[in-house]
């Protein structure tokens, strides 16, 4: 018999329990008791059908509990009205018109779903009733939804977090593989926008029905595992993710050189995967999701939230608090806290239409009055102590938080880093929370799959069987770079060659094995002519994985491919016939002058005779006399200053300035005229028959080209070349031939080819032919793989480590040969030895200025002179006639003959002259002959004084004279 006394006990517990349920529970339900209170009626949308939906729906009770138990707030009574939307969206849709048709509800949160929050946050703009949903689908914006809360973090924040991964561990593709669903496809242009700007890329999207079955999800993987990429982002739901990992283990990749990413969702809710499927299938998976910082009060609320969870739901043991549950309890502890702002005024419904019609359900909604106020309130709050830490919501957005990287070991997940927008990826954030032992910047230990340590490359040949294809050129001569053969009977495929032999050493050079084959490309196909363009487009349609040969880089080509770096440098050039040595030629001594300098040379001559004549005309009379004279001295004076050969004497300060700066011109003229001279005739030379290209223009030359390569079309395009006049050929002795016979002869005038080429051909033939003009850069030899090929950047590493090594200066003796074996090769550029008028425009610009200064100034004062002239009444003809007489006469001085010499001097040589001739007595110690003495008429000075001469002075007869006198 039971104790009477623990029977009242038990009575009592059970009675304390009964009231404390309807105190709080039958509240929350909408039964409320307290009358007084300002009931505020929300609505709550959910799919109780998912473990989301179910992990949602307890956090929403509890934040609403929380916020009733808060004394302070009893004045207001927030009632639920929670709806199951059954994952159909058009059961999402009419719980949406019930709540707010007849409900009244004055906001809803929820639905969860994208698809279904879309058409709800169009009830809601027409309403004003905010939505506050957890939807991640991109293409719900805020912006263009006034009455739109986004409550969670849509998926397009985490892309750059996975783009920072893949940055990190340098993979440059990646596979994306997500359920057909526009909670799946959402993500993609985010995704690939992210990648685009670390130079990644999307190669392949996996598209994978919700509804698939496990031999379409092997089938697809199959289909994955024939491609290069080994970098796979999983976007799906855990049920889906889950299956797929099974059939990925089965596959076999989920072995060592793949790596697996996970994005926000599935690693937040990985607690919805069986632990049989994470411990057997998904070892080593790297994931991301939002970082969930630990307090006390997180702790708490997770404890009472799964003893709620177990008591609503007990058959759901192994469901756990994710952070879309935290989310929905900061969402409704935000929404609480908007409508406490609104005071305890009883709020209004919603106002109906004013129409008497009948009215469809969507007609017959009304609109909130408060609706406004409450989304004013929320799309720009912080809730700082919020179970999800920071819940800040700006603009009707959810802030992003900052990503944990976790890496998938054993039964769970191990954080091995972070990553936030400002900082990028790091070991720990600023709050001193730490991941690993790890310098920052870096990440923990990560366990890759197959039990790695190693990170993967990202990329692998397919497992086809197939071996990388690499197409080669296929032509008849110019062996030294590449040589195609097949054998016969075993139709087996080899190259060699310059460009070969550089390839498979780069091979070898890789840290891993790459099997190849060569596939040979008919360049000189008479049917088709086939060029390398054509070659390198057989990557673009998939018959070729690469290319090597004797190909240049160009900007076309790699528009469509990617190349390494050059493994050779190249250029074009020019290369013509050498001719016989110029000093046989008669007329050697005009070629240091080109044509145009010889005409203005001579032309100046004359200009400057011409001045001379004008300036001494009118005051020196050897620049007078008959007209013959006359032009005669103006051509005798201005050529003999080319040997400083002139004796006539000049006067004229004007005279003697232009005389200085033309003695100076031809100085530098007859020193550089002497200088190209000598060169011409004293060096040793091998002069070819045209030095640049607009020879090849001017005298219509024919050129030759390589058949199937890329000259022609630079020539054609920039240097305006007739494509009439080009010639193609295969062989080196081709361009023997076709040079020896010349452009008259069905031959050519010079042969545009690279440098490779013509090194090659110099080397053979470097006595008869040399290289000529400016080389025009080219990018050089490279190879070539499909664009965003993983391979490129690990082929150029290779590169320049063979490049660097002694096999480079050994492979380029083999094929090229020694290039100092023949003595009388020159291969530096040739042009023109003679000089041209741009090297001296400066001093006859010099030359011409000081002589037309000259002669303006002599003019001007000649006119100011006569101008009483210039101011009669005759016509312009008779003052020119005048002037010009005047201008013929000559200038009387005898004014200036009559100045008395200076006191010093003593005595006048002229007066001493014509003392001498009247008595002979007076100067008996002076010879009986006296050299004649010429006395200008410009000045009356003696011409040894003050003329102008590059000859021997004359005698100074003037001085013995003075000295006898002044004995006697």
């Amino acid at each position: 018999m039971h104790n009477p006394r623990c029977h009242f006990l038990i009575l009592f517990i059970q009675l304390i329990s009964i009231i404390s349920f309807y105190h709080y529970v039958i509240p929350i339900r909408g039964e409320d008791n307290n009358t007084s209170a300002v009931k505020v009626d929300v609505g709550i949308i959910l799919d109780l059908e998912t473990d989301v939906g179910k992990v949602m729906h307890i956090s929403v009770l509890l934040a609403l509990e929380d916020y009733h138990a808060n004394a302070s707030r009893g004045a207001i009574r927030i009632v639920p009205h929670i709806k199951d939307s059954k994952k159909d969206d058009v059961e999402a849709t009419s719980a949406a018109i019930y709540l707010l048709k007849d409900v009244q509800v004055q906001a809803i949160f929820g639905p969860q779903m994208s698809t279904q929050t879309d058409f709800v946050i169009d009830l809601g703009n027409r309403v004003k009733v905010p939505i506050i949903s957890p939807a991640t689908s991109p293409s719900l914006t805020v912006k263009e939804n006034p009455f739109f809360i986004r409550a969670a973090l849509p998926s397009s924040t985490q892309t750059k977090a996975i783009a920072a991964l893949v940055k990190k561990f340098d993979w440059r593709e990646v596979v994306v593989i997500y359920e057909d669903s526009p909670y799946g496809f959402g993500i993609v242009p985010h995704l690939t926008d992210a990648l685009l700007e670390i130079s990644s890329l999307v190669s392949y999207r996996s598209v994978l029905s919700p509804s698939a079955n496990d031999d379409q999800i092997l089938k697809e993987l199959y289909n994955l595992n024939t491609k290069q990429t080994r970098v796979f982002v999983v976007h799906l739901r855990p049920y889906l993710a889950s299956r797929l990992f099974l059939k990925a283990k089965e596959a076999g990749m989920m072995s060592s050189g793949y790596a697996w990413i996970m994005t926000d969702v599935l690693t937040s809710l990985l607690d919805l995967v069986d632990h049989s499927v994470i411990e057997s299938s998904m070892q080593g998976v790297l994931g991301i999701k939002p970082y969930i910082p630990r307090s006390n009060q997180l702790n708490n609320y997770t404890k009472r939230w799964r003893k709620r969870f177990r008591q609503e739901y007990p058959d759901m043991d192994q469901i756990e608090l994710n952070a879309f549950g935290l989310w929905a309890y900061d969402g409704i502890t935000l929404l609480a806290e908007a409508v406490e702002k609104l005071g305890t005024t009883a709020i209004p419904k919603l106002k109906k239409p004013d129409t008497r019609e009948n009215l469809t359900d969507l007609d017959a909604l009304g609109t909130s009055e408060v609706g406004s106020q409450l989304i004013d309130s929320m799309r720009n709050t912080v809730l700082k102590q919020g179970l999800s830490g920071d819940y800040r919501i700006i603009d009707g957005e959810l802030q992003p938080f900052p990503y944990q990287i976790v890496n998938i070991i054993g039964k769970g997940e191990k954080s091995i880093g972070f990553w936030t927008e400002k900082d990028d990826i790091s070991c720990k954030l600023k709050n001193g929370k730490t991941a690993a032992k790890c310098n920052n910047k870096q990440l923990g230990a990560i366990f890759w799959p197959g039990d790695s340590t190693i990170v993967p490359r990202g990329w692998e040949m397919p497992t086809s069987g197939k071996k990388l294809r690499v197409g080669v050129p296929l032509k008849g001569g110019l062996e030294q770079l590449i040589k195609v053969e097949k054998d016969s009977k075993t139709q087996a495929v080899t190259a060699t060659g310059f460009c070969a032999d550089v390839f498979k050493e780069v091979i070898l050079s890789l840290p891993y094995a790459l099997p190849y084959e060569f596939i040979p490309f008919p360049i000189q196909d008479p049917l088709t002519l086939p060029d390398y363009d054509d070659l390198v487009h057989k990557i673009t349609s998939q018959d070729y994985d690469a290319v090597v040969g004797d190909v240049t880089i160009l900007a076309s080509r790699s528009e469509y491919v990617d190349f390494t770096l050059p493994f050779i440098e190249s250029g074009i050039s020019i290369v013509v016939p050498v001719r016989d040595d110029d000093r046989r030629d008669a007329w050697i001594f005009l070629k240091p002058l080109k044509s145009e300098l010889w005409i203005t040379t001579g032309a100046f001559f004359v200009f400057i005779g011409f001045v001379v004549w004008v300036l001494e005309h009118r005051v020196n009379k050897e620049f007078r006399g008959p007209k013959r004279k006359q032009v005669g001295m103006i051509f005798w004076f201005s050529f003999s200053t080319l040997v400083f050969a002139h004796r006539e004497r000049v006067t004229s300060n004007l005279t003697r300035f232009v005389l200085i700066v033309w003695v100076f011109v031809v100085l530098v003229l007859t020193s550089s005229y002497t200088a190209s001279l000598t060169s011409m005739l004293t060096l040793q030379q091998l002069q070819p028959t045209i030095t640049d290209l607009n020879d090849l223009i001017k005298n219509g030359e024919y050129v030759g080209y390589q058949e199937g390569s890329f000259v022609k079309d630079v020539f054609i395009k920039r240097m305006k070349f007739d494509s009439s006049k080009f010639r193609s050929y295969i062989t080196l002795e081709d361009y023997d031939d076709a040079l020896s016979r010349g452009s008259k002869n069905g031959g050519v005038g010079a042969i545009v080819d690279e440098l490779p080429y013509l090194r090659l051909f110099l080397n053979k033939y470097c006595r008869k032919y040399i290289m000529v003009g400016r080389t025009y850069k080219a990018a050089g030899f490279g190879f070539a793989f499909p664009k965003g090929s993983p391979l490129v950047p690990d082929v150029s590493r290779a590169v320049l480590k063979v490049m660097e090594g002694e096999f480079m200066n050994n492979v380029i003796q083999k094929w090229f040969g020694n290039e100092t074996d023949c003595p009388q090769k020159d291969e530096t550029a040739i042009t023109s030895d003679s000089l041209t008028l741009d090297s001296f425009k400066g001093l006859f610009l010099i030359a011409g200025v000081s002589a037309g200064s000259a002669l303006l100034l002599f003019f001007l004062n000649f006119l100011n002179q006569n101008r009483e002239i210039l101011a009669t009444d005759d016509s312009i003809w008779k003052k020119l006639t005048a002037i010009a007489k005047v201008f013929d006469e000559e200038k009387d001085n005898s004014n200036s003959m009559s100045e008395k010499p200076s006191e010093s001097n003593g005595s006048n040589a002229p007066k001493l002259l014509a003392a001498s001739e009247a008595s002979p007595e007076i100067l008996p110690d002076l010879p009986l002959q006296i050299p004649e003495i010429r006395i200008s008429d410009g000045l009356g000075a003696s011409p040894a004084a003050e003329g102008f001469s590059t000859t021997e002075p004359g005698t100074p007869v003037h001085e013995t004279i003075t000295d006898t006198i002044e004995e006697r």
